[in-house]
């Protein structure tokens, strides 16, 4: 979203969570917003795509520049260009004038009260409407299938688009590179005006009003609330009673259930404690049972070059360490091609450690009868 719009109520971004908590979007106007670091990266990231895909398309732009540029956001947003052109050259194969657009402003606030967001790029042809979301992030894996912010901008492209384009198919494609994630869903038009008459709009009504139950679930992740939340701490404590019972006493059944919402459970766990250590740092707040104390730390030179000189005074020579630049920096200095004729051989990228994650991740499933080779590094 542009910096320059003002952050609404109930924003495309938080559709997923005023959707299935109503009261938490006005809820969540209590606290500050602590995204810190990751959702500077996330614009940063943005912006630099933005650019990369003005340019591509011979649009003015000026290279924005920030403290989180790197060589995997350069690559990341290079393939989301490249995404984009090759959309492009299939959309001209049956319409030889698509309309492209970038950052455009949409208005949905004919479903949702003062609802509008800003759609990453569109390419609106004769009776196809295609959306693409660019997400930076590497945490949470975003799905196109039935995702609501992708349906919000989807009902704002068809408010100003829909006249003028006959469209009767809508699709909608997350690009995440950095989960090595690009999917794409779409519908027909009607389908979606229908869930935004009978299912957006009643309970975005409800939403704005702050009206309606708390039901907490996987979409409190980035709730600002969620911490102080109580319905989501009584569903925490109620699924954390299991860890009263020694695994063997447990079923097959409930470890699955288990298994389903530890991260969700151990999230909430480690947000607590982060909340109680900040309430007791910034503002002097004193919990009973516990004291803030120094922890640990670790050593450190105070100037590299003094201890150095030191040293070396002191008669003492031995005292530098030499090791190889590291592979990102080796490859820059020689080039993709070069490198891979030079050290392709040289180079191997050992198995990673065996993970349990849900049937929905896109990661093929490891060969159990090879489970042995993990179990030194486990």
């Amino acid at each position: 979203m542009s910096a320059s719009l003002k952050h609404a109520l109930l924003s495309a971004s938080g559709a997923h969570r005023w959707l299935n908590c109503t009261p938490s979007a006005r809820l969540e106007r209590e606290f500050e917003d602590n995204s810190g670091s990751y959702a500077a990266e996330g614009t940063a990231a943005h912006a630099l795509a933005e650019h990369k895909l003005r340019r591509a398309l011979k649009m003015r732009s000026k290279k924005p520049v920030s403290q989180y540029d790197s060589d995997e956001m350069d690559a990341c947003s290079e393939g989301y260009v490249e995404f984009i052109r090759e959309l492009i050259a299939r959309t001209k194969q049956e319409c030889s004038d698509p309309v492209v657009l970038v950052e455009q402003r949409l208005d949905f606030s004919k479903y949702v009260p003062d609802g509008f967001g800003t759609g990453d790029c569109l390419i609106i042809a004769d009776g196809l409407l295609h959306i693409i979301d660019f997400k930076y992030g590497r945490g949470v894996l975003v799905a196109a299938e039935d995702n609501p912010q992708m349906k919000l901008y989807a009902l704002g492209a068809l408010e100003l688009f829909d006249g003028i384009y006959d469209i009767s198919t809508v699709s909608m494609t997350v690009y995440q590179p950095r989960r090595e994630n690009v999917g794409t869903h779409t519908v027909g038009k009607e389908e979606l005006c229908r869930w935004a008459e009978e299912i957006l709009k009643p309970t975005a009504a409800l939403a704005f009003a702050g009206e309606g139950a708390y039901v907490p679930g996987e979409h409190c992740r980035f709730c600002r609330a969620a911490v102080p939340c109580r319905a989501r701490a009584e569903a925490m404590l109620s699924l954390a009673r299991f860890e009263f019972a020694m695994p063997p006493l447990l079923t097959d059944e409930d470890i699955e259930s288990i298994l389903a919402r530890l991260d969700e459970l151990t999230l909430w766990a480690n947000g607590i404690k982060a909340y109680a250590l900040e309430a007791a740092v910034s503002h002097g707040k004193e919990w009973h049972g516990f004291k803030l104390v120094e922890g640990r730390s670790n050593r450190r030179y105070l100037s590299e070059e003094a201890v150095a000189k030191a040293a070396q005074e002191a008669g003492y020579r031995d005292i530098y360490r030499r090791s190889l630049i590291t592979l990102t920096d080796m490859e820059r200095l020689m080039g993709k091609s070069k490198f891979q004729s030079i050290l392709g051989g040289l180079i191997e990228k050992p198995p990673g450690k065996p993970a349990l994650v849900p049937l929905s991740d896109k990661r093929e499933a490891i060969d159990t009868s090879a489970k042995h080779d993990f179990k030194e590094d486990m």
